[in-house]
């Protein structure tokens, strides 16, 4: 396992999943302090383990004494692969191997976007019993689960649903980055067989979604449709009116950590 210190002082380490190197970064608990279940954040599409909640939720759980672990998906930071080659199931794949690994006990498992969609599948792979042992609660931020077939797919025009099956791949433009980047037919075909919603999804602990109100990517009436299909769990759902899809202001940050301490 190699590792290189970074300017924080937390080692970067490597843990191969299914070929790849997968970079992920792991603070441990404080053991004079009384102990807390552990942190776990799921990035992103195209996302990282640097942003700025990522950061935070670090931060956080330096400040508390608490485990925290960070990583980047295959072709995501400083992971090996290219991003064109990953599709749900490979992060998914990537996700439950670094949780397994790399943490003991339970965890307070924190997805943004895609990674709220990875953690629900991660709570089905787990099945009732493991969920109940290593999982205290989930927070999802901003839940895109099933967006790349209704959130992506749904809002194409037929010329881009065309390139995408003919040709493979198609460029899409994003709001949050210079360049484009590909949206390939193995992550909308993938994303087919681990839709959720349709379904009832039991996440097995308690699951607090915060949601702003202004997204442009998740509209908040996606995470209504989320809540209804969690019925067998707790769910809190906060609303923020002038909320984007980062979440990353300050008052956002400060709900964020909020709802995690409010879990466990």
């Amino acid at each position: 396992m190699a590792e290189n210190i970074v300017d924080d002082g937390i080692p970067t380490s490597f843990q191969i999943v299914d070929g790849c190197q997968i970079a992920f970064r792991r603070r441990l608990a404080d053991p004079s302090r009384p102990p807390r279940p552990g942190i776990v954040w799921l990035g992103g599409f195209k996302s990282d383990m640097q942003s700025t909640k990522a950061q935070q939720l670090d931060a956080y759980a330096a400040a508390e004494g608490r485990a925290c672990l960070r990583f980047d998906y295959s072709g995501h930071g400083e992971s090996s692969g290219r991003f064109e080659d990953g599709v749900i199931s490979r992060w998914l794949a990537e996700s439950l191997a670094l949780i397994r690994a790399q943490t003991s006990g339970p965890q307070v498992i924190v997805g943004s976007s895609m990674g709220g969609w990875i953690a629900l599948l991660a709570a089905r792979a787990m099945g009732a019993k493991e969920a109940r042992e290593r999982i205290a609660g989930w927070v999802l931020i901003a839940p895109a689960v099933d967006f790349t077939e209704a959130l992506m797919w749904a809002q194409m025009s037929p010329k881009v649903r065309k390139q995408i099956e003919t040709e493979g791949m198609w460029m899409r433009q994003s709001a949050y980055a210079p360049d484009p980047y590909p949206i390939t037919r193995a992550l909308i075909e993938d994303g087919r067989r681990n839709l959720l919603l349709g379904q009832t999804i039991d996440a097995h602990a308690p699951v607090h979604i915060l949601q702003g109100m202004q997204d442009p990517d998740v509209p908040w009436s996606h995470a209504m449709t989320l809540v209804e299909h969690l019925a067998g769990d707790n769910v809190t759902l906060s609303l923020i009116k002038d909320g984007d899809h980062r979440l990353s202001r300050d008052e956002d940050i400060a709900a964020l950590i909020a709802a995690v301490a409010a879990i466990a």
